[in-house]
Formats: structure tokens, sequence, C-alpha cells
């Protein structure tokens, strides 16, 4: 489903024919997202570190020897809207920060997504950085040294190091991408950590 959603968003008719090249990083993978990421087309990098910042970093620098100008991130259980690339690109901002949305609340209570909505508001300047939804200049991404290996947050890092050295940040509302509310996430304290986190505020 993330790539069908890439691969519509790369054919968005405001992108006047740029090409995008999609790679996905697989890091430690066991399954068969492999063969998936093949049979769309996908540049398929692999690296054995669990973790996070590691493989964002390698799949940028694929994209960028193949002379990527802007560098678009999302993760595996996401799913990006068709205006994506093309709404990262219309902010003319040096790098995107957007947000992202739960819609399949499985597995937790009403009282869980009511949290989250309310410590979360959709809305233009807010203050979250999502490796889900994010997007840099390719030569600002260098400027500040890309993905640094951590384990977690490396998302916030590169943001953080974006805004020291002066870039212009869009920290948009749109395009918003959804992701998913599972329990259990490959980067420690990531986007699952935060949720039974939320979870753990509002008590059984």
């Amino acid at each position: 489903a993330c790539l069908a959603s890439v691969s519509a968003a790369a054919r968005h008719p405001g992108l006047r024919d740029e090409p995008v090249l999609v790679v996905v990083a697989l890091d430690r993978c066991r399954d068969g997202t492999a063969r998936i990421a093949s049979a769309f087309g996908a540049r398929t990098v692999t690296l054995r570190h669990g973790n996070a910042g590691s493989a964002r970093r390698l799949a940028a620098d694929v994209a960028i020897a193949q002379g990527a100008r802007w560098l678009a991130s999302t993760d595996a259980d996401s799913t990006v809207p068709h205006d994506w690339l093309q709404g990262q690109l219309a902010c003319d901002a040096d790098a995107f920060c957007g947000m992202v949305r739960v819609e399949d609340w499985a597995g937790y209570p009403p009282r869980v997504a009511r949290r989250y909505r309310e410590l979360n508001p959709v809305r233009d300047g807010h203050p979250h950085v999502h490796g889900a939804n994010l997007g840099c200049d390719a030569s600002w991404y260098l400027r500040c040294g890309g993905f640094a290996p951590l384990p977690a947050h490396e998302d916030v890092a590169l943001v953080d190091a974006l805004a020291r050295a002066g870039a212009r940040i869009a920290r948009r509302a749109a395009p918003v991408v959804t992701t998913s509310a599972r329990p259990r996430g490959r980067a420690p304290d990531g986007f699952a950590g935060y949720l039974l986190r939320v979870a753990q505020e509002v008590g059984p």
C-alpha cells in the first residue's frame, strides 16, 4: 500500500513529468519487502544495522548519487496522498515537516484517539517532525550532514540541524500522511512508542 501510494504521488501532473526515483531501505528484512519493492520498480538498498538513521541515510545517498534535487521520506507502514511530492515542492522552502494521521485505531480504546487528536491539532506551524512525512532540498541535506545514524529521532536531529543552519522550514498541515497505530515499532521510542505513552497517560 505504501509503494502504491508513492507511485501515484510520483505521477501527479503538478510534477510536470519530473522523474522520481523510489528507494527502499531493507534493514534486516526477513519478509517479502524486497520482492514487493522490485515489483513496483523501486531501487532497493540492504543493510543489517537495525538503525532508522542509517537506513534513511543510505537511501538518501543513493537518491543523491542519481541526481535527486529533493528528498522525500516516508515509512513502510504509511500511505501518502496523491499530492504528497507536489505539495512538498509547492511550499517553496528548503525543508518540509508534515503531519501524520491514524485512521485505524484497532487495538486502542477511543479515548486514546481523542487524546492523540488533542495533542496533535492539524494546523500550519505545528511543532512536529515525522520521518513518515518529511522532505528536504538535497543541497541543504548535504550541507547539514544528512541523517545521523541514530536508532530513533534521526528525523528530529536533521530538522534541528537545518534550523541551526538557517534553512527555511515549512511546517504544514497538508499534505498529510496516513500511518499505522501498531503497538510495536521497529525504531525504539518511535511513533509506536509515542502512542503507547499516550495510552498510558489516559489510563485503562
